[in-house]
C-alpha cells in the first residue's frame, strides 16, 4: 500500500498552518513596501547551467536535478552526468534574480529594488526548522556599492521581526574581507580559503572541535587551524559580554583588517541605527558569491539562523559582460514559524481563526435554493458564509457547525420560510433569534 506521508523533507499544510504563514508573509510583504521594494517571481525551475557554480562545493550538491525528458533521456548512452540532466529546481532565489537583471537590463531601473517571496529545493538532511521544501521571503537591491543599501535591509528585516514579536533576536554581521585577511594573517593558502570557510561556516552547528577537524580534513595545517580557532575564541569571548562588543571587536581587528573595511562595517552600523547588530568576525556563510558585508540573524533558542544575506558585487556579471553592485537579505519563513509556534506568539485573532463566520443549513431538498440564496444575500453583505451541502438531520449540522469552530448557523425550517424569516443561533452561548434575513449580519456584528 502506498505511504500517505508526503516526500522526506517535505510537508502538507492545512488550513490553520496556511493561516499562520499569510499572517508572517503578509506582515513582511507590508515592511519591504514600505521600504519602495518591488514584488518579483521567477520559475520554479531553471537551466542547470544557471545554478551550478554558484554555491561552492557543498551547495552544488544540495541541488535537485531533472532528468532529461522523452528522446532527450537515453540511459543507455549517458557517460556523463550532463547527459542526465538539464533543469533544476531552484536552490535559492538570488541567482535567479541575477539572471533577471541580466537578461532585463535595459528594462529596469539604474537602481532595482525587489521583494520575493516563493518556495526553494535544497536536497538537505531535514532537521527542526530545516526542510527540503521551503519558503525564501527575499529582498534586494540592486545597482549600487553604497552601504546605505545594508543599512536599509537591516533596518527593514529588523522591523519585520518586531512587528512580528521577536524582542531577543540579534543580526551577526561580518565581511567578507575581515574573513580573507583573518585566513591570510593564520597562514591558510589562497588556494584552500574557500574550504576554510566552508569549514568556519558550520561553527554553530558543530563546534570549535567539529570546525578544527574539518580544517584538517581539508588539508589546512595545524598551525594555521590553530590561530584560525584563537582568533575565533577570542571573538566569541567577547559576544559574551553585554557591552562595547562592536567596539572592542574592532580594536582586535585593526592590525588584520584594512581600513576600508573597517570603514565600511562602521557605515552598516550607522546606517541601520536601532537594529541590533553586533560585528562577529567568525561569520562566514558558505555561499560563495558573497563578496563584501554578510549577515545573519539569530535568537537563542534556534540552532541556525532565521535568516540571512550579503553584499554580492560579482554574481550578476556571471551572467553578463557588466559587473553591478547587488546586496540582499533572505528570511527563513519556516524557521520564524517554528519559534514563533513554540513560543506561542502569533495573535488570537489567527490562532482561533475559523472557516466561515455563519453556516446555513438545509432543511430538506426543496429548500436548497433559498438556503443557497441566503448564503448569497449575507455573502453580498461581507460575511463569510458556508453551507452545509446536503439535506440531513439538524443535530447534525449544528454538530458540525460546532466541530468546524463556525459560531453562528441559520436556520431555514418550514415556518421560518412561511414567515419569510431566518432562524439565528449563537453556537457560544446557545442563544436564538428569529430574524428578517437584513437583520443578522448587525446581530453577528453585535
Amino acid at each position: 500500500m502506498a505511504t500517505t506521508k508526503p516526500a522526506r523533507g517535505m510537508r502538507d499544510f492545512l488550513p490553520s498552518d496556511v493561516r499562520k504563514r499569510d499572517f508572517v508573509i503578509g506582515v513582511i510583504k507590508e515592511v519591504y513596501e514600505s521600504y519602495g521594494f518591488e514584488p518579483l517571481e521567477t520559475p520554479a525551475v531553471e537551466n542547470l547551467e544557471t545554478l551550478m557554480g554558484k554555491y561552492g562545493e557543498e551547495g552544488n550538491q544540495l541541488v535537485f536535478k531533472i532528468l532529461k525528458r522523452g528522446e532527450k533521456l537515453d540511459l543507455t548512452k549517458a557517460a556523463s552526468e550532463s547527459d542526465l540532466s538539464d533543469l533544476a529546481l531552484r536552490y535559492d532565489l538570488t541567482v535567479p534574480l541575477a539572471r533577471v537583471v541580466a537578461n532585463n537590463k535595459n528594462d529596469l531601473p539604474k537602481f532595482f529594488k525587489r521583494y520575493q517571496i516563493q518556495p526553494v529545493w535544497r536536497a538537505d538532511r531535514p532537521a527542526r526548522g530545516r526542510f527540503r521544501e521551503f519558503y525564501q521571503c527575499d529582498v534586494d537591491a540592486i545597482g549600487s556599492g553604497s552601504m546605505v543599501v545594508e543599512g536599509e535591509l537591516l533596518s527593514a528585516v529588523s522591523e519585520i521581526l518586531k512587528r512580528l514579536g521577536f524582542e531577543d533576536f540579534t543580526i551577526r554581521l561580518n565581511h567578507r574581507q575581515v574573513l580573507t585577511d583573518i585566513l591570510d594573517t593564520a597562514g591558510v593558502p589562497t588556494d584552500l580559503h574557500t574550504d576554510a570557510l566552508i569549514a568556519i561556516d558550520k561553527m554553530d552547528k558543530i563546534g570549535a572541535e567539529g570546525v578544527s577537524a574539518e580544517l584538517a580534513e581539508r588539508g589546512i595545517s595545524g598551525d594555521a587551524a590553530t590561530i584560525l580557532m584563537e582568533i575565533f575564541a577570542k571573538t566569541q569571548e567577547i559576544l559574551n559580554q553585554e557591552k562595547d562588543i562592536n567596539r572592542t571587536i574592532v580594536a582586535n581587528l585593526i592590525n588584520i583588517v584594512s581600513n576600508e573595511t573597517l570603514s565600511e562595517l562602521g557605515q552598516i552600523l550607522k546606517f541601520a541605527d536601532k537594529a541590533p547588530i553586533i560585528i562577529d568576525p567568525s561569520l562566514a556563510r558558505g555561499l560563495s558569491y558573497y563578496t563584501g558585508a554578510i549577515m545573519e540573524i539569530t535568537v537563542p533558542d534556534l540552532a541556525g539562523s532565521l535568516g540571512g544575506g550579503g553584499r554580492y558585487d560579482g554574481l550578476i556579471g556571471m551572467f553578463g559582460k557588466e559587473q553591478i553592485p547587488a546586496c540582499g537579505f533572505s528570511l527563513g519563513l519556516e524557521r520564524i514559524l517554528v519559534v514563533m509556534e513554540e513560543r506561542g506568539m502569533f495573535p488570537p485573532e489567527i490562532t482561533a481563526s475559523r472557516a466561515a463566520d455563519v453556516i446555513v443549513t438545509i432543511w430538506d431538498e426543496d429548500s436548497i435554493v433559498n438556503s443557497l440564496k441566503l448564503a448569497r444575500d449575507l455573502r453580498k453583505q461581507g460575511l463569510r458564509v458556508t453551507v452545509y451541502p446536503e439535506a440531513d438531520k439538524l443535530g447534525k449540522q449544528f454538530k458540525y457547525a460546532d466541530s468546524t469552530g463556525i459560531p453562528f448557523v441559520c436556520v431555514l425550517g418550514d415556518e421560518e420560510q412561511k414567515a419569510a424569516k431566518v432562524k439565528l443561533k449563537n453556537m457560544t452561548s446557545g442563544e436564538e433569534w428569529t430574524l428578517k434575513a437584513s437583520e443578522i449580519v448587525s446581530k453577528i456584528s453585535k
